[in-house]
């Protein structure tokens, strides 16, 4: 018997199904060592040695684990091929080892694969190796790193901001990134500007003849800007009483590459997107894909595709759609971070010919949702162009009451309108166009006359820069060189389980603790919050998974200066005041002890490790505290009566409730439609 120990029960069953009976897989359920969450737990006198321990609830797992190990010819460590699932791996290896049995050595081998589906496992069979001792380093560095991080740091903002404050190297950064934009968008100041516009028709067929709209584009041959209601109110005035006629039509063939198929980033941010997924959410449905053999390993920054893959995927399209649809060659891509591992894959359909099957359950039709984005990805990805042909129309307009030369020359209004229509799918035969993408222009020739159906104008203002969401958030770490494809999700799950920030429509603001800490971080530390430094420290902890550094050597780098730091800004920084929202009442407890003036306290809203809640300014010395509940005035969509509140869950997860619980037990994790009290 030979046994194949993998992390998921999920994934052990998937084996199960294809492997034969001299084969046995069992699965650890994660890590079963971790450094203890009760104390710091690295040896920082000791070239920073972590001591990980047995996890408690893991005990039942390694006796399990022990017996069949005990029985087995040949044992397999086949955990996940990252950092994680190497130290995991290499965990296992020494708990048989040391353990009473003490498994040799020589029966323990690692296998990698990518993919769980029979030729890929059996060829890792046919090949196995060591534990990659370069990223088993890569994992105790980055953990060791982060431990230090937290445990050093958070004590501090207990004494400085707030207690049960925490601290984390990607964490902080993210959180800087959503209080300088929301600084951005406070000190944004829009400026009036119109958008004007002609709503014309060709005069040859005129019963036939489609009406199209062309915008301002230039006046007096200088670009088109219109700043207030005088001038727009001139500019209608002319363009209502002008001639028109199309002045130039340009045709150009336009053809439009593919895109590469999918790497965690961009999988989540499209699942953000389209689907309104959080980054943890994804991630979840893609584990559950991979771990049924579906698709190939779901974490990786990676665009390249085996060519076993790649054959497979260039016989389906011609199968499917014909010889037009396919490229003369396969189609490779760039890769998309300068760190992605080449020996990973993009993520993609382990078999390109298989449909996701839905049983009915909710969890098969968000699984079907996100194959079926993977797999229209893939298989375009390696299709051909589409082409489009595409036309600008530019039309001059000239008021009628201009008498000279010179007056025309001076006073002219040109106008613009762009379209585009597509003359061979390609790809997006996989991936169609939506609605109203592209507009279909009607055929004009130069010097066409037009009359005019009505001229459009519109005041606007122009818009502060939006906020972050979990795409955007995502895509602008990436860009800056932070986080990995593991820490995405995790990373923006507990800025939000922690108080730092909120998500409110998709959309991220900082809560007054949040902005606290990065104003304490930037002040003190700003190396553990600035964007270059973070992104150098993920390039060291890069090199030591390739085995080009060496992780105590880096660690002693930062430790040094930063424990220098923490007993400088311990003696030396004041108190950091968390800023609170006044709700113009006076505080009930202060009133009761007969306080006036200036020693009667103020209702205020604070947040806490469990979200908002009322209480006295003069917090913690009057201990008046009220639940805060926060009303959107829209009436409950299952009584009418009650009003729908937002509440926390402990976790700090938004959700919308009635103000009449437990009378009306409505609630829901999205918000109802306008209906307004």
């Amino acid at each position: 018997m030979n046994l194949i120990i993998v992390e998921s029960p999920t994934k052990a069953r998937t084996l199960s199904r294809f492997l034969g009976s001299e084969y046995t897989p069992i699965a650890t359920g994660g890590h079963i060592k971790d450094l203890p969450k009760s104390k710091l737990s690295i040896d920082v006198e000791n070239d920073f040695e972590p001591e990980y321990v047995v996890v408690d609830k893991k005990k039942d797992t390694i006796s399990k684990l022990l017996k069949e190990a005990e029985k087995a010819d040949e044992i397999y460590l086949a955990t996940d091929p990252d950092r994680e699932g190497e130290a995991i791996a290499k965990h296992v290896e020494e708990v048989l080892i040391i353990s009473k049995i003490k498994i040799s050595k020589s029966k323990l081998t690692r296998i990698v694969f990518h993919e769980i589906t029979k030729e890929a496992v059996e060829e890792a069979i046919s090949h196995p190796g060591k534990i990659n001792e370069n990223l088993v380093n890569a994992q105790i560095s980055r953990r060791v790193l982060d431990r230090l991080v937290g445990y050093k740091l958070s004590p501090l903002l207990w004494k400085k901001v707030r207690r049960g404050l925490s601290a984390g190297r990607v964490q902080s950064v993210a959180v800087r990134l959503i209080v300088e934009k929301e600084r951005e968008i406070e000190a944004f100041k829009p400026i009036e500007y119109w958008e004007i516009a002609c709503k014309v028709q060709g005069t040859r067929n005129r019963e036939q003849g489609k009406q199209f709209v062309v915008q301002l584009a230039k006046i007096n041959d200088k670009k088109a800007e219109v700043k207030n209601a005088d001038q727009a109110k001139k500019a209608v005035a002319d363009l209502e009483k002008s001639d028109y006629k199309v002045f130039g039509v340009k045709k150009k063939e336009v053809r439009k590459s593919s895109y590469p198929p999918f790497t965690t980033s961009t999988m989540t941010q499209a699942g953000s997107r389209l689907f309104s997924w959080s980054a943890k959410k994804t991630m979840s449905v893609a584990q559950r894909l991979y771990e049924e053999g579906l698709i190939t390993y779901h974490r990786t920054d990676s665009v390249n595709v085996s060519k076993i893959a790649l054959a497979a995927v260039r016989k389906y399209i011609e199968g499917k759609y014909g010889k037009d649809y396919l490229p003369e060659n396969p189609k490779y891509y760039k890769k998309t971070s300068k760190l992605a591992q080449e020996a990973h894959e993009a993520i993609r359909p382990t078999n390109v010919s298989t449909k996701y099957e839905v049983q009915g359950n909710k969890f098969a039709k968000e699984g079907e949702m996100l194959y079926s984005l993977i797999w229209k990805r893939f298989v375009a990805s390696q299709m051909t162009e589409s082409v489009f042909d595409s036309t600008t129309i530019e039309v001059l307009a000239q008021p009628r009451n201009l008498e000279t030369e010179k007056q025309k020359n001076n006073n002219n209004y040109l106008l613009r309108a762009s379209g585009q229509i597509m003359k061979f799918e390609g790809w997006r035969k996989v991936i169609p166009l939506s609605k109203g993408e592209e507009p279909e222009l009607p055929r004009v020739e130069k010097d066409e006359v037009l009359d005019l159906v009505k001229v459009l104008s519109e005041q606007k203002f122009t818009q502060p820069p939006a906020r972050y969401n979990e795409a955007s958030l995502i895509k602008t770490l990436e860009s800056l060189g932070i986080g990995r494809p593991s820490t995405y999700a995790p990373t923006i799950s507990t800025i939000q389980i922690r108080q730092y920030v909120e998500k409110d429509e998709g959309r991220f603001y900082p809560t007054p603790v949040g902005t606290a800490v990065t104003d304490f971080l930037v002040k003190y530390f700003p190396g553990i919050v600035d964007y270059s430094f973070t992104a150098k420290m993920e390039d060291e902890l890069d090199n030591v998974a390739k085995g080009d550094a060496e992780w105590q050597k880096m660690m002693r780098d930062f430790y040094q200066p930063f424990d220098k730091k923490l007993g400088e800004v311990e003696k030396k920084s004041k108190r950091v005041a968390i800023e609170t929202e006044k709700l113009g009442r006076k505080c009930p407890t202060c009133k009761k002890e007969g306080r006036v003036g200036e020693e009667q306290g103020e209702l205020v809203i604070r947040t806490g490790r469990f979200g908002k809640f009322i209480s006295c300014s003069r917090f913690p010395e009057c201990k008046h505290t009220e639940k805060y509940v926060e009303k959107l005035k829209i009436k409950c969509p299952k009584c009418k009566k009650g009003e729908v509140v937002i509440k926390s869950t402990r976790k700090g997860k938004k959700f919308y409730g009635c103000s009449r619980y437990p009378d009306c037990d409505w609630a829901s994790w999205r918000k109802p439609t306008s209906d307004k009290v």
